[in-house]
C-alpha cells in the first residue's frame, strides 16, 4: 500500500471513529422510508407541510452512514428511497380509492355492524360490506338509529339520506379520523323503520353475544369496562370515567395492545409448552384470531407481527432483535394501511416499543441500586414515556402525571384481571345457565378497578402546545439513545443544546410578547394577548370538544366565550359551561337555561381587543392598529395562527382559509 492510500485510510479510520454509528437495518430504512413518503405526500395533499416534519429523517440518514463504503450507503439509501416512492404511492391510492364510489342521495343501504354505541335509545353504527340501492361500493358508513339492540354482526337494511366525506384539510383532526377508519359516508334515516336482514362472519357475531352477556349479568359500568378491557371499543364507556382514565394515564388498559396480546401469547404458549419449539403454532392461531375479534386494531396487529417474530426466532433458535422486529412490524402495517400513520394509536404503540427499545437498558443501569422488579418496571415506564410524551400531549392536549404510579400496581394486576375475564366470559358463553357464576370471579377486581378511578386524577400538564419542540423532543430522544454512539462530552453538549431547543420552541409557540395571538381550529377562535383570552365559536361543536382545544393552548379563565353563529342558541348553552367571566352574543336568543353573565352589545372590548358584531355570523376584531375579520359561514375558522400587531395599520380579511391584506 502506498503512502498516499495509508494516510487515505488512516483518515478514513479517524472520520469513521468520530462520527455517531447506527447499526444497518434493512427494515428499519424500509419503515423510515415508507413514513417519509406517507408524510411528504400527505403534507402535500392535504396542507401544512412544516420543515421539522423532515429534519428527523436527514438527520438519521446522516448518521446511519458510518463506516463509510459505498456498498452501506448504496443499501441504506436504496432502501430508504424506494420505501419512500411506494409509500408515497400507496398514500395516493389509499386517498383516490377514499374519494371514489357512489355519489351522495337517496338510497336504500345495506351493511353489516362492525362496531356500536349505545346511546340513550338509540345507537351509532359503523357498517361495512356496504350496499347502496344494490350497487356495492368500498367503504364504511356512520349511522344513527332508534334502537339499542343492534349489536356487530348484524346485518340491517334502511332508507336513508347519504352525504359523502372528504379527505382531510389544513391539520383537521376529525377528518384524518375518518380517513384513517375509511369512513367515507354518513346516513340519515329518512323513513323511522329499518331492518336485522342476516347475520356477519362469526368473529363479529361473537363480538355481539360478548357485550350481551356482560350487560346480562354485570352493572353497565362495570359491563362498559369488562367490554372496553376485552374489545378495546370504550366507546360505550362513561365520559367521565374515560376521561378520568386518560388523566390517570392508563387509557392503553382499554386498547388491545401489546399488553393484551403479550399476555394471551404467553398463557397460550404455556399451557402448550410440551409442543416445545412448535408450541408457537397454537399461541399465534389464538392472537391472530384475538386481533380479528378485536377489528385488527392497530397496536393488536403490531403486536401479533412482533410474536410471530419472536416464536420463529425462538423455534429457530436465533437471537431476537427488538428493534429489527419493531421496523419489520411498521413496514408490514404500512404496506397494507397506509393511512395508520396518520393515526395517534399507530405512533403511541410503535413508539412505546421504540422507547424500550432504545432507552429501557440505559434506565435500568440508573437504577441498578434498586431491587430488580423496580428498577426494571421504572426503566420500562420511563423508556415508554420518552417517545410517547409529544403524541399523547399533541393527541390530548395534556399529559398525565399519575402514569407512573397507577401503572406500578395495574400492570402486574392486568394479566389475572385479563385472562380471568377472559376466560370467564368463554365460560359464560359456552354454559349460559352459569354466566353469572363465571363473570362473578372477575367482578371484584372490576369493582376495586372502578372504585380506583372515583378519586380526583385531574392534575394533569396541561394548557400549552408543544409545536416545533414536540419535533425536536423526538429528535433529540433518538439522538441521544445508546444506540446512536456519542462520545461522554459530545453527548453532554446535545443534550444540554436539545433541552434549549426544546424549551424555546415552546416558549416561542406559546408566549405572546407584544400584540394579538389568533390560534384556530374548526368553529373555534382564540384570541390572546399578554393579558387577555377571548374564545370566539360557532357552537357546532360540544363543550367537551372546545374543553379539549382549551387544554391544547390555554389553562385558565377566559375573558369571555364570543358566539358566532345565525342560531345562537346551541352556542350560549355550550359558552355557559366554558371557564369565563363573560359570554356574549349579537342577539338575544333564548337556551332554556340561566343566562346571567349573557351579554348582547354590538361592540365590546377587552384590555386592547376591540370587537364589533357585524351580522349573527360574522366579527371583526381590531387590534393593534389591525383588523380581522371571523366568518364561521363555511363552518370554518382561520386555518392557521396569525399574529397581529405589526404597527403597519393593516386591514386583513379571512376567509375560506385565505388571508386577503390591503392597505
Amino acid at each position: 500500500m502506498s503512502g498516499t492510500e495509508e494516510n487515505k485510510s488512516t483518515k478514513l479510520k479517524n472520520l469513521n471513529a468520530d462520527f455517531p454509528r447506527i447499526n444497518l437495518r434493512p427494515f428499519l430504512f424500509i419503515a423510515l422510508g415508507l413514513i417519509f413518503g406517507i408524510i411528504l405526500y400527505t403534507r402535500i395533499r392535504f396542507g401544512g407541510a412544516k420543515g421539522t416534519d423532515f429534519i428527523f429523517f436527514v438527520l438519521l440518514l446522516a448518521m446511519s452512514v458510518r463506516p463509510f463504503s459505498l456498498k452501506r450507503i448504496g443499501t441504506i439509501f436504496l432502501c430508504f428511497f424506494v420505501a419512500a416512492g411506494v409509500g408515497a404511492g400507496f398514500i395516493h391510492w389509499k386517498c383516490e380509492s377514499f374519494l371514489s364510489g357512489v355519489p351522495a342521495g337517496e338510497y336504500e343501504v345495506a351493511g353489516t355492524v362492525v362496531s356500536f354505541t349505545v346511546e340513550d335509545g338509540s345507537s351509532s353504527l359503523l357498517l361495512n360490506g356496504l350496499s347502496l340501492n344494490g350497487v356495492s361500493a368500498d367503504g364504511k358508513l356512520s349511522v344513527s338509529v332508534p334502537s339499542e339492540s343492534i349489536r356487530t354482526g348484524d346485518r340491517i337494511s334502511f332508507s336513508a339520506s347519504v352525504t359523502r366525506g372528504g379527505l382531510p384539510k389544513d391539520g383537521s383532526s376529525y377528518a384524518e379520523s375518518l380517513f384513517i377508519k375509511d369512513i367515507r359516508y354518513f346516513a340519515t334515516l329518512t323513513e323511522e323503520g329499518f331492518a336485522v336482514t342476516g347475520k356477519g362472519n362469526a368473529l363479529l357475531r361473537l363480538n355481539g353475544s360478548v357485550y350481551n352477556v356482560l350487560h346480562g349479568h354485570l352493572s353497565k359500568t362495570q359491563a362498559d369496562t369488562a367490554y372496553a378491557l376485552l374489545t378495546g371499543n370504550a366507546g360505550n364507556m362513561d365520559d367521565g370515567f374515560a376521561t378520568k382514565v386518560r388523566q390517570g394515564g392508563v387509557a392503553h388498559i382499554f386498547a388491545v395492545s401489546g399488553l393484551h396480546i403479550g399476555i394471551l401469547y404467553a398463557a397460550v404458549s404455556f399451557a402448550f409448552k410440551k409442543l416445545k419449539r412448535f408450541r408457537v403454532l397454537p399461541a399465534l392461531a389464538a392472537v391472530v384470531t384475538y386481533s380479528a375479534f378485536c377489528g385488527f386494531s392497530v397496536s393488536s396487529v403490531r403486536a401479533v407481527i412482533m410474536c410471530a417474530v419472536l416464536g420463529i426466532y425462538n423455534a429457530l433458535g436465533r437471537k431476537y432483535d427488538f428493534l429489527g422486529a419493531i421496523a419489520f412490524a411498521a413496514s408490514a402495517v404500512l404496506f397494507v394501511r397506509p393511512a395508520e400513520w396518520l393515526s395517534a394509536g399507530f405512533r403511541l404503540s410503535f413508539g412505546a416499543c421504540l422507547g424500550l427499545a432504545l432507552y429501557s437498558r440505559t434506565i435500568k443501569r440508573l437504577f441498578k441500586k434498586l431491587p430488580r422488579f423496580l428498577s426494571e418496571y421504572l426503566a420500562a415506564n420511563l423508556a415508554v414515556q420518552i417517545f410517547t410524551f409529544p403524541v399523547l400531549f399533541e393527541t390530548f392536549g395534556y399529559f398525565s402525571i399519575w402514569g407512573t404510579v397507577l401503572n406500578f400496581f395495574l400492570i402486574p394486576a392486568l394479566p389475572v384481571l385479563f385472562l380471568g375475564l377472559f376466560l370467564a366470559v368463554i365460560f359464560a358463553l359456552l354454559i349460559p345457565p352459569a354466566a353469572a357464576v363465571f363473570l362473578s370471579i372477575p367482578n371484584g377486581m372490576l369493582t376495586l378497578f372502578l372504585w380506583i378511578f372515583s378519586f380526583d386524577f385531574s392534575l394533569v400538564l396541561t394548557g400549552f402546545s408543544l409545536g416545533a419542540g414536540g419535533a425536536v423532543w423526538t429528535i433529540g430522544a433518538v439522538v441521544l439513545s445508546e444506540r446512536v454512539r456519542f462520545g461522554g462530552k459530545t453527548r453532554v453538549l446535545l443534550t444540554a443544546l436539545c433541552t434549549s431547543v426544546f424549551m424555546l420552541a415552546v416558549l416561542f409557540e406559546n408566549a405572546v410578547f407584544t400584540g394579538c395571538k389568533l390560534i384556530a381550529t374548526k368553529g373555534a377562535v382564540l384570541a390572546v394577548t399578554r393579558t387577555e383570552h377571548v374564545l370566539i365559536i360557532d357552537g357546532s361543536l360540544s363543550a367537551s370538544s372546545y374543553e379539549n382545544f382549551l387544554m391544547r393552548n390555554y389553562d385558565g379563565r377566559l375573558d369571555a366565550v364570543v358566539v358566532l353563529n345565525q342560531n345562537a342558541g346551541a352556542g350560549l348553552s355550550v359558552s355557559l359551561a366554558l371557564p369565563a367571566e363573560e359570554v356574549r352574543a349579537s342577539n338575544k336568543t333564548s337556551t332554556g337555561l340561566s343566562e346571567t353573565g349573557v351579554l348582547y352589545d354590538r361592540e365590546f372590548h377587552y384590555g386592547n381587543l376591540y370587537f364589533r358584531f357585524e351580522g349573527e355570523s360574522k366579527l371583526t376584531l381590531v387590534a393593534e392598529g389591525s383588523i380581522v375579520e371571523i366568518d364561521f359561514t363555511d363552518g370554518e375558522s382561520l386555518s392557521a395562527d396569525l399574529f397581529l400587531g405589526d404597527g403597519s395599520a393593516n386591514v386583513y380579511y379571512l376567509r375560506r382559509g385565505a388571508v386577503y391584506s390591503s392597505y
